[in-house]
């Protein structure tokens, strides 16, 4: 089992943070910078997660896809890449066609570990969804507010909001915490 958190970053891609996306998700700037700041103090334990499209839909995301058939389209496919700011580097990468980014196959990548700092896009889709299944797990989840960004305002304070009905499993934080934990603290 691993010892020590793990940074987990939720889909800080191009098709999020491009304002021409379909998906795009406003604040998301906000939210890359605070992830940047929060990569530099988990040197070897940062995993990146990627939303990437099935080459074939099945059951609920057929009516999904057809709902979004832009995000389907080879042509649009570079906007699956991570944004510049968050190269790959040491990171473990995660793909998946699903919305939650937590599976037997994410916590087996990241050694087992049981304690996550959670940030990215969006709070009340792919944060939401990769943060629960995690609690469920029994992971400790840290989920870094202000390093995160949902469709408005004010989806994203319901959506931690929600989460934070699930402590102590679930715990909303701030990028200076998580930095004053380490010493780090301006």
């Amino acid at each position: 089992m691993s010892t020590g958190s793990w940074l987990v970053l939720v889909d800080l891609q191009r098709i999020f943070g491009e304002p021409a996306s379909e998906w795009f998700t406003p604040r998301f700037d906000e939210a890359a910078a605070g992830a940047v700041r929060l990569r530099e103090i988990f040197p070897g334990r940062t995993a990146l997660t990627r939303f990437v499209a099935p080459t074939e839909p099945t059951g609920a995301w057929v009516p999904y896809y057809q709902q979004w058939p832009f995000a389907l389209d080879p042509a649009n496919a570079a906007l699956y890449d991570l944004v510049p700011a968050l190269p790959p580097g040491d990171a473990v990468l995660i793909d998946r066609p699903s919305f939650g980014k937590w599976d037997a196959a994410t916590r087996a990548a990241l050694g087992d570990t049981r304690d996550i700092v959670l940030a990215g896009v969006s709070t009340d889709c792919c944060v939401l969804s990769t943060a629960l299944a995690a609690a469920d797990d029994g992971v400790r989840v840290r989920v870094v507010a202000d390093a995160c960004a949902g469709l408005s305002d004010t989806d994203h304070q319901r959506a931690l909001g929600v989460m934070a009905l699930y402590a102590p499993l679930i715990e909303i934080t701030t990028v200076e915490a998580i930095l004053a934990e380490r010493g780090l603290a301006r």
